[in-house]
């Protein structure tokens, strides 16, 4: 699919290697890997790409995106190990039990959605203040403001975008849909914002957190990565591999802290003599881009990935 908006994949070697047990068998050894995969956010498809080319000739790929363009993207992919599926990763849980080699979670968004003006995302350009990953269903950024009460609005940008002046920006939304209408467009919001918060963090535009915090809550974001995680203890066979990219710290603290709780045994203090149950997962290895990768592509600086494996049940 041509479009003037390019997407360079974050730790693209490092977490496809991570995903499989022997990453340096070639597809036609033996010991390649034949089992079942899940690239959960398929994007623009770089790390399916390199998924199947490491992928033995038995092997399958099972993709899943909300994105319309990221479907459109997939279907170039004429592979009979490939398919994916129109629906967010918290349906992950729908695949069969302990029936997939590896998970593979690359959270957030994508290049092309932030530089692409019709997809409401950015701050940096004119465009419709929209900010859904599935445009198909859902209320847009815009709709929800119409509606939203000050206190809802505060709520959203102070937990998800972790901004000290949710209150006042909160404030400043609702007069401005009381004087004038509502906010429809994504540099009416940045501007409103850019008003309201007269102090920020160096080489950071005032609107970040409030962008960021109504797009994972639009999208219900952390909550489908809940799921998902709790999903990936189900499908994934012992032995099998979850490989988590996250790039801000409410993604990366979710996804430590369930390593952390499956990665030992459990006490139930009420029956102290009671049998414990055996941990569920092993904590691998925790990665952060390259100073070569971040000079190459400075939106991966703030990236982390966390790598486990499913434990025998």
């Amino acid at each position: 699919m041509n479009t003037p908006w390019k997407h360079t994949t974050v730790l693209l070697d490092e977490a496809v290697s991570a995903l499989f047990s022997n990453p340096d068998a070639p597809p036609n050894d033996p010991s390649a890997a034949e089992g079942t995969y899940v690239d959960a956010t398929f994007g623009r498809g770089g790390h399916s790409r390199l998924i199947l080319s490491r992928l033995g000739p038995n092997g399958h790929l099972i993709a899943f995106d909300k994105d319309l363009d990221a479907l459109a993207e997939a279907a170039t992919i004429n592979d009979p190990r490939f398919s994916i599926r129109h629906q967010a990763f918290s349906h992950l849980g729908e695949l069969p039990t302990a029936s997939v080699a590896g998970v593979l979670l690359d959270l957030g968004i994508s290049s092309p959605q932030i530089d692409n003006p019709a997809r409401g995302f950015s701050f940096r350009f004119e465009g419709p203040l929209d900010m859904r990953m599935d445009t198909t269903r859902g209320q847009s950024v815009a709709q929800w403001l119409q509606e939203a009460d000050i206190n809802q609005i505060a709520e959203v940008i102070r937990d998800y975008g972790e901004e000290r002046f949710a209150g006042s920006i909160a404030k400043a939304i609702v007069a401005r849909r009381q004087e004038r209408g509502p906010i429809t467009s994504t540099t009416e919001l940045a501007q409103l914002v850019a008003d309201t918060v007269k102090t920020r963090e160096q080489g950071q535009n005032p609107a970040t957190r409030t962008f960021q915090a109504f797009r994972i809550f639009i999208n219900a974001e952390l909550e489908e990565l809940q799921q998902a995680l709790s999903a990936s203890l189900e499908v994934l066979q012992p032995g099998g591999r979850l490989v988590v990219i996250s790039f801000h710290s409410l993604e990366d603290r979710i996804v430590k802290q369930f390593i952390a709780k499956h990665a030992k045994d459990e006490y139930d203090r009420r029956a102290p003599f009671a049998v414990p149950k055996i941990m569920k997962l092993k904590a691998l290895d925790r990665l952060k881009p390259s100073a070569a990768e971040v000079a190459g592509n400075p939106r991966s600086r703030s990236a982390i990935m966390r790598v486990a494996q499913r434990m025998a049940a």
